[in-house]
């Protein structure tokens, strides 16, 4: 995945990178640079910390985006006849 850089980052070959380089990293390698608050998003996105998954999930920060995804209004009502 080719991502860009908001950060300087050495690479493990060593290799030098300045902000606003786009590098091509792996998916392991991405969520530590995300992690890291390394690579830049796109406008109107960001990332968000996650609620006990240990994932990040895309959110805008200001409007837009669902903040909780379930079933869609279409979808039948939860059985909640667990006793």
């Amino acid at each position: 995945m080719h991502v860009r850089l908001s950060a300087a980052w050495t690479d493990h070959r060593g290799t030098l990178w300045a902000p606003g380089d786009t590098v091509d990293v792996d998916a392991v390698t991405l969520a530590s640079l995300e992690e890291l608050g390394m690579v830049e998003t796109p406008d109107g996105q960001g990332t968000a910390p996650a609620e006990g998954t240990g994932t990040t999930t895309p959110s805008t920060g200001t409007s837009g985006g669902p903040s909780k995804i379930g079933p869609g209004p279409g979808a039948p009502p939860a059985d909640d006849s667990r006793n």
